[in-house]
């Protein structure tokens, strides 16, 4: 690593990604919170995703609009690059809608997410190195980035292996009136 990449300046980088392992790492749990709080079985999950969407709306429409007036940017957007980013907002967005379903098919936050943040590593790692091959071509992969993949499958592996086991589920005591009793003053003799 050269000096310019370890300055202060060189290293903002690493805040923004620390905010978005904090951020996604909340993700799962309040989305999850969400569902439940929506109180209804079948259709908790699909309001919930409804105000993610509204949060995308307001966070990367008019978010990046403002920041683009303030920065006075062109407004002009080649093709291939909406396309690109229209595409990852669909597998974003999907992946997102699929959390929500691994919750609705029993899954629980701690491994649903546990499991994503394992799996989609790998899959950036493959995609990336597909689409942007190291300089040294493959054989020019460093042996701690290859273990480090394969710690992230591993890890994977053990959330599910050995996931916690839920709690058992509280029984409802319901309660029974009480038999009416009869009034003092009220005897029938025959």
């Amino acid at each position: 690593m050269g000096a310019e990449n370890t300055s202060p300046q060189g290293m903002t980088w690493l805040i923004f990604v620390f905010m978005t392992i904090i951020s996604w790492g909340l993700y799962g749990i309040f989305l999850h919170s969400g569902q439940i709080a929506m109180g209804d079985a079948v259709n908790g999950r699909y309001k919930a995703f409804l105000f993610v969407g509204i949060a995308y709306l307001l966070t990367a429409v008019l978010g990046p609009i403002l920041i683009m007036i303030f920065n006075g940017a062109t407004w002009t957007f080649p093709a291939k690059g909406m396309w690109m980013s229209l595409l990852a907002g669909f597998v974003g967005a999907l992946g997102a809608f699929c959390v929500l379903l691994a919750f609705g098919a029993r899954g629980t936050p701690a491994v649903v997410m546990s499991l994503v943040f394992s799996g989609a590593p790998i899959v950036n790692a493959v995609v990336a190195l597909s689409m942007h091959p190291p300089a040294g071509g493959f054989a020019s992969l460093r042996w701690q980035f290859i273990a480090g993949i394969l710690l992230a499958a591993i890890g994977g592996y053990m959330v599910v292996a050995y996931k916690p086991n839920p709690a058992p589920p509280q029984k409802t005591v319901i309660e029974q009136p009480a038999p009416p009793q009869a009034m003092s003053g009220d005897t029938h003799h025959n």
